[in-house]
């Protein structure tokens, strides 16, 4: 099975977040524009990535805490170790939804 560079873009018009819907429809029209929507798709992708990071330390004192006899509340730890694997799985899938398409980029001809 073969997936094209046309659905792979159309794969991230399908996102749910607030700033990538707000970079694609934002002002494309200058440079100062596309500046901005670059700069504000980054900002929104390294703030995936400290709330990722947050969930992940979570798990982890939710974790100590269980095996130091601190907490006996396994339902908090399921529910911090469900939040980190739910946040990275998706950090991963934006992660190499854009590396394809950067990859299909470099291919093109100029």
């Amino acid at each position: 099975m073969t997936i094209t560079a046309a659905n792979d873009i159309k794969d991230l018009y399908s996102i749910n977040s607030e700033a990538v819907k707000n970079t694609l429809y934002g002002n494309t029209e200058t440079i100062e524009g596309n500046a901005n929507m670059f700069d504000s798709l980054l900002n929104a992708a390294m703030n995936n990535i400290n709330e990722t990071n947050g969930y992940l330390s979570d798990q982890e004192n939710e974790e100590l805490k269980l095996a130091m006899g601190i907490s006996e509340n396994t339902h908090d730890l399921s529910i911090a170790i469900q939040k980190a694997e739910t946040a990275l799985q998706y950090t991963v899938a934006v992660r190499d939804k854009l590396l394809a398409a950067y990859n299909e980029i470099m291919q093109m001809q100029i």
